[in-house]
């Protein structure tokens, strides 16, 4: 049942747990059948976006923001980049570390604890949409500090009008592009692309919205005099 809707109330801790909670039962319940549904999905313009876009030669550590059951780990691994898995599923985790033989974290989105400066890209396909949009900034935050300098960020996330709720067992945001563009420029990072999927569709028929992201210099020099290690 679908149950979106603008939030107008700050959510509290024990609601942020609970839709979280639930989200992520969701998808341990379905690992399986997700799997194989998604196992065969295109997304290799997603892949050249990110790739694309990080400046320096490869191999690349790149960070998989939602990784699932590793369909992307294995593709970044096989061109012979360090990649990092991350999800708050524990089924996930589980295949994913099966599957690719590469680290990952067993994180909740709302519970990150992300190493500083280690990522040259980190690929969000399908996951920052579960982080309620309160949020937002804070996740936002830890991903910009888990990236090098210049470091990339690539999104894709269903569009909307702006709402968030359930979707079935699963809790998601739906923004508009000025919306979305609103929080990721406020997290520190400068806009290089933009796009909508499926690519050669009208766009009432292109429900993904995928966008790429540089860390903003300005915003690394700020929080390097704020941060009380640096003296």
């Amino acid at each position: 049942m679908l149950n979106h809707s603008a939030v107008s109330k700050s959510l509290t801790a024990a609601e942020l747990e609970v839709l979280s909670a639930r989200t992520l039962a969701h998808y341990d319940a379905s690992a399986q059948s997700f799997q194989e549904g998604t196992r065969t999905h295109d997304v290799s313009h997603n892949y050249a976006a990110l790739l694309g876009a990080i400046e320096g030669p490869p191999p690349f550590t790149l960070l998989d923001f939602g990784c699932g059951p590793g369909r992307d780990l294995a593709y970044f691994r096989s061109l012979g980049h360090e990649a990092v898995g991350l999800d708050g599923s524990a089924r996930f985790v589980e295949m994913a570390r099966a599957v690719t033989g590469c680290e990952v974290m067993h994180q909740t989105f709302l519970s990150l604890s992300l190493p500083t400066a280690r990522f040259h890209g980190v690929f969000a396909n399908a996951s920052l949409f579960h982080v309620p949009t309160q949020e937002l900034s804070r996740v936002l935050g830890a991903l910009w500090n888990s990236l090098v300098f210049r470091g990339v960020l690539f999104c894709s996330n269903p569009r909307g009008r702006d709402t968030e709720g359930f979707s079935g067992g699963r809790y998601g945001a739906f923004h508009t592009l000025k919306t979305w563009r609103e929080h990721v420029t406020s997290a520190g990072f400068s806009e290089i692309a933009h796009y909508y999927r499926p690519a050669g569709k009208p766009r009432s028929e292109q429900p993904w919205l995928a966008t790429v992201w540089r860390k903003k210099d300005l915003a690394r020099e700020v929080t390097y005099v704020r941060t009380p290690a640096s003296g």
